[in-house]
Order: C-alpha cells, then sequence, then structure tokens
C-alpha cells in the first residue's frame, strides 16, 4: 500500500501538472479527466449493420455526440490516447462482421491515410485503432494523387474526389475485410472495394468505429 506521505507527493504533483497542462474530458468537457466515466459508458459498442450499395458494413457506434466528440478529438487535435477507449468498437463490428464470412481466412485491410492527413495528423488513425484493438493489419492499400479533405464534401464530391485513386499491392487470392474509423456516405470504402477486387482480392464486407445517421433506417442493431 502506498504511504500516506507517497500519496501525497503523488497527488501534490498531479495537481501542479494539471495547472501546466490542463486536461477536460474529450465527451462533456469536464475538469480533469480525458474521457469521463459517463462518457466511456456511451462508448459501449451496439453493432449496427448496413448496406452501402452491396457492401455489407458493421459500425460499433453512432457517429454523434459523445462518440463523435472523442474521434474528432483524436483524429484532429492529437489525443491518440483516446484511441483506446473507441478500439472496443471497432473490435466489436470487426468480430460481428468475420461471424458472418465464410471459413476461409480473413485479412484485415485498413483504408489508407492519404498524404495529406498523414502530414497534417503524423499518425494512420485506422492502424493505430486496430493495433489498440488488438487486430492485425495488412496494408495492401495505397493512395496515389492529390485528394480533397473528404470533410464537409457531399455524396457525389466525396466519391468524384476518391474516384480511382487507390492502388492495391499484394491482394491477389486474399479474402479481406476493409476497416475504417467512420463511414458516411461510403465512396472511400468503395473505391478502397474496388482496388482491392482489381487486385485480385475478395472483399468480404467493411467494419468501422462509426456510422454516420445516413440512411439509419435501413440499419439493423446487433447487441453483443
Amino acid at each position: 500500500m502506498m504511504s500516506e506521505p507517497r500519496s501525497a507527493l503523488r497527488d501534490a504533483l498531479s495537481g501542479a501538472l494539471s495547472l501546466v497542462f490542463p486536461t477536460w474530458c474529450a465527451g462533456c468537457d469536464a475538469p480533469d479527466a480525458d474521457l469521463c466515466a459517463a462518457c466511456r459508458a456511451l462508448l459501449t459498442p451496439r453493432v449496427r449493420a448496413r448496406s452501402i450499395g452491396g457492401l455489407d458494413v458493421r459500425s460499433g457506434l453512432d457517429f454523434d455526440g459523445v462518440a463523435a466528440r472523442v474521434l474528432r478529438a483524436a483524429k484532429e487535435e492529437g489525443r491518440t490516447s483516446l484511441l483506446r477507449a473507441l478500439a472496443p468498437a471497432l473490435d466489436a463490428s470487426v468480430r460481428d462482421a468475420l461471424a458472418r464470412v465464410p471459413g476461409d481466412a480473413v485479412t484485415l485491410v485498413p483504408v489508407p491515410t492519404s498524404a495529406t492527413a498523414m502530414r497534417r495528423r503524423g499518425y494512420r488513425v485506422v492502424e493505430l485503432l486496430a493495433s489498440r484493438a488488438q487486430l492485425p493489419t495488412h496494408r495492401l492499400l495505397c493512395v496515389e494523387g492529390l485528394a480533397a479533405d473528404q470533410r464537409g464534401l457531399g455524396r457525389v464530391e466525396r466519391a468524384r474526389n476518391v474516384a480511382g485513386r487507390m492502388r492495391a499491392r499484394g491482394a491477389a487470392g486474399r479474402a479481406v475485410l476493409l476497416i475504417d474509423d467512420v463511414v458516411t456516405t461510403g465512396a472511400t470504402l468503395h473505391e478502397a472495394a474496388r482496388a482491392l477486387e482489381e487486385g485480385g482480392a475478395t472483399v468480404r464486407g467493411a467494419a468501422t468505429v462509426a456510422s454516420t445517421a445516413l440512411h439509419r433506417s435501413s440499419q439493423r442493431t446487433h447487441r453483443l
């Protein structure tokens, strides 16, 4: 058991650090925690199925409220420690997707990070999420050329923005499951699936941390 003097010293140091480097909950802005208990509970996965142009997509969370705020903080504010709290949602969606796949071995393929996003963030969000979820991935896709940021683009613009920009390497003969952080219109997943299939792979579906509210009426919920 920690002695009282040591405990007091730890508390004093923690208090001093919070003054220099204040922290706040990414979900609700409560002070002194990266993620409070109440917001963490709201990240409990409830897998939803969504069909986008024939591609079966499983997502662990709805991309709104706390889930959306935490994902944005992890991606755009560099708060990578939050990815550990989001990892169970990716793991749940992957397990749900694989449970519906025939018995052959399936390779998990992350949607690639564009060069622009890599320069802005300094890390690959999807691969880091998979690592936190202890999911082995294979980098079989790459992005060629420059594409605009998908944020703020509509359905048609998103599709045009990524069309024909991905290439697959070493994919021939593999059964694959795509993984990504968020599915919005599905344009990026469709482009990834196209590239993999042209590279000789069989795409079994996709799994994401979260899904936007688009076409929610076509979603089905699976309790874990």
